[in-house]
């Protein structure tokens, strides 16, 4: 096992301001942020989002001033309105109708006869006075369909494309018929996608006890912290191909932008409508049709059906959509010696309720990152880069406010932003990970060991996941994030920062409060401090001019193990000719393994140098821009990264390398089309591999100056 003290000693001293920003976390100046900012409900464009935003700029606006009253050189804040089509819902109503026996003795509060009203709401609870808050609003999914739709229900599993595949596979035919999926497996957009062209008339959603609820532990709050039966999910269900607001792809979303037509966006146009697993047993334990599979059975004591014709459920859902304003609140700390290169850090401030958990866990971190750098500022550590801070508006409804950022600057930003690090609901227990993109690998390496363990014991390398070899284990960036615009669209290298671990869930429902996440996460404040403290380390490294901040050499480890990941992609689906030249890209990554090593070892030497070229840096630093295509990824031009996308097919996940993997995932064995599309796609990474070439200094001819290159297939 390689020791933390291995990783330190591998490396130059750690910064003073990593070991100092490392250790300010302050428990009280957490929990009092919490405070302040879990107090309401604060949906993105309503009221309480509107009072959100001024209690940010106000946090933001008194770290820049001291006891005295003096205010902090170089620290501005901004408050960065934009305005995005939101989503807002009326009313929501399910209803078991049918049959009549299986409903003898229920009356509902019309007085009407066979009929079951479900609950669209969690009750309130008195141990938990916040529940009750007059601005909790009914359990919705924003972009449903308006509308009514009654029909027979038809178990989906978790409603992905292979469940779907699965449900065909049964002879199992769901046109026409409501489906019940259960949250997990992929985006709940794509269960409403998927339902919609199976032939779906509505689509109900249900946590189901076996993934986050009483089959995982004790309910909150019964002694534990899982989703009881009346805890249900709030969500977005936009698909588009691209983040940000729906009507301004590409553009910032100011009040005058130029927008699309309302009726030019592919939105939801069946009802959906999430409930708990309370409400989903009485569907399923009515239903008499045949057992779904056994893998698809989750934590009810009920059978599992697959459908009922003769079960029919009711459900009405109607929602408005109107441009609305919300806005970014932006700090800005400039660097000592190079104001003009930044280091950023996120975290969304809007809530599907009042968010204690998603997103305030990451941003409580993010504002305590932002006192401790000023502080550090007041005592004359100023860093070399300037450092933002941002809290972004409108992530929940499809990653809004970080996106409108990035477009409104995006060529700039490309050229002046080192890292990106987002903290989305990032302190939720003591286990730290991350997903890294490939160039900045060997920088947080270098941060983990500085940077305190839980409760300020060891080091956070020390709980953080090993790979085979024992080296910190990163996982891959895609979607689900405010890292998404920054990565997958301008190319920025970033970091998805969390600590997870906590006993249960309240994941996007009422019962999201200080009062739930002081009791099951900790009212210590443990988990923010470690992910704060991390976070810091991170910002020192990257904020420190005397310093490479970008690895050619893990790059090029990364990209040939992604070349070989597709290799066997395309041998598995019988594309012999796209598998042997996936093994000859991931054959010239691997060969420059040693050119990069040089590469970084020279950089290392001239990093800090009094004349140090700033072309060198600036080579550096376009190691990740040599992935970007203007053009984007065929099918999905807002996706300009070759590198990374979102899945395409699960929303949260990653697509690595999409171009090439969407064109093997799509092939037909002979078939001359896919064939054109896999060609095309394997030009461009040959391409790319030729200009890491170039950029490395590889096969370099001392008469011509000509390099060797790999030839395209």
């Amino acid at each position: 096992m390689i020791t933390t003290a291995l990783f330190l000693a591998a490396f130059a001293v750690t910064p003073p301001s990593a070991q100092v920003a490392s250790r300010l976390p302050d428990a009280k100046s957490l929990g009092a942020f919490h405070t302040q900012l879990a107090s309401e409900p604060h949906v993105a464009g309503t009221a309480g989002d509107a009072r959100t935003i001024e209690r940010l700029a106000a946090l933001f606006r008194a770290m820049g001033v001291d006891a005295n009253g003096a205010s902090l050189e170089g620290f501005e804040v901004e408050v960065q309105e934009f305005f995005p089509l939101l989503a807002r819902p009326v009313r929501a109503k399910l209803e078991i109708v049918a049959p009549a026996e299986l409903l003898p003795q229920v009356v509902t509060s019309e007085g009407r006869r066979g009929v079951l009203s479900l609950g669209v709401t969690e009750p309130n609870l008195a141990i938990d006075p916040a529940t009750a808050h007059p601005d909790l609003d009914i359990a919705w999914n924003a972009w449903s369909g308006s509308g009514v739709a009654e029909a027979g229900v038809i178990y989906v599993n978790y409603g992905r494309r292979e469940d779907f595949a699965r449900l065909a596979e049964l002879g199992v035919d769901p046109k026409g018929k409501i489906a019940l999926a259960r949250y997990g497996g992929n985006f709940r957009g794509y269960k409403a996608k998927f339902a919609e062209e199976a032939g779906c008339v509505g689509l109900v959603i249900f946590t189901d006890p076996s993934d986050s609820g009483a089959a995982r532990g004790k309910t909150w709050p019964d002694g534990g912290g899982w989703a009881n039966p009346e805890c249900i999910q709030r969500g977005s269900l936009l698909t588009l191909p691209y983040s940000g607001d729906p009507l301004t792809p590409g553009v910032f979303a100011s009040k005058d932008a130029r927008r699309l037509d309302l009726s030019a966006l592919k939105l939801p146009k069946i009802p959906v409508q999430p409930i708990g697993y309370g409400a989903a047993q009485q569907i399923l334990a009515r239903m008499k049709g045949p057992e779904a599979p056994k893998e698809w059975r989750g934590g009810l004591s009920c059978p599992y059906a697959l459908s009922d014709e003769n079960l029919r459920l009711r459900m009405e859902v109607e929602q408005t959509r109107e441009v609305t304003r919300t806005a970014n609140v932006i700090a800005r700390l400039r660097g000592a010696t190079l104001p003009e290169e930044e280091v950023i850090v996120g975290a969304h401030h809007d809530a599907w309720c009042f968010g204690a958990a998603d997103p305030l866990a990451g941003t409580i971190c993010m504002l305590e990152c932002a006192r401790n750098f000023c502080e550090l500022a007041r005592r004359g550590q100023r860093l070399d880069r300037t450092l933002v801070f941002c809290a972004w508006g409108a992530e929940e409804y499809g990653i809004f406010g970080s996106s409108e950022f990035v477009e409104k600057d995006r060529d700039t930003l490309t050229d002046r932003a080192v890292a990106y690090i987002n903290l989305d609901m990032a302190a939720m227990g003591l286990k730290p990970g991350a997903g890294v993109s490939p160039t900045l690998r060997a920088r947080v390496d270098q941060a983990i060991a500085a940077a305190p363990g839980p409760h300020g014991d060891g080091a956070a390398l020390d709980v953080w996941g090993r790979d085979d070899a024992g080296r910190p284990s990163y996982g891959d960036l895609g979607g689900g994030s405010d890292h998404v615009a920054f990565w997958c669209h301008a190319g920025v290298p970033s970091i998805m920062l969390s600590a997870g671990g906590g006993e249960g869930t309240s994941y996007h429902s009422n019962y999201d409060t200080v009062a739930w996440y002081r009791s099951v996460v900790g009212d210590d404040y443990a988990s923010a401090r470690l992910v704060t403290g991390i976070t810091s380390a991170l910002v020192a490294e990257f904020g420190n001019a005397n310093a490479p901040h970008a690895s050619a050499e893990r790059l090029v480890v990364d990209a040939a193990e992604q070349a070989r990941r597709l290799a066997k992609l395309a041998s598995d689906r019988k594309l012999a000719t796209a598998a042997a030249e996936c093994t000859r890209l991931a054959q010239g990554f691997d060969e420059l393994r040693e050119p990069a090593r040089r590469f970084d070892q020279r950089q290392t030497a001239q990093n800090g140098a009094a004349d140090q070229p700033r072309a060198e840096a600036w080579t550096l630093r376009q190691l990740s821009s040599l992935w970007l295509r203007a053009g984007g990824i065929p099918g999905r031009p807002w996706f300009r990264n070759l590198y990374a996308a979102t899945d395409r097919h699960s929303g949260y996940g990653t697509s690595s390398w999409p171009m090439l993997r969407e064109a093997i995932e799509d092939a037909t064995e002979g078939d001359p089309a896919s064939a054109k599309r896999i060609d095309a796609a394997l030009s461009a990474y040959f391409q790319v591999l030729r200009r890491l070439e170039e950029t490395l200094g590889v096969g370099r001819d001392p008469a011509t100056g000509a390099g060797a290159r790999v030839q395209e297939p």
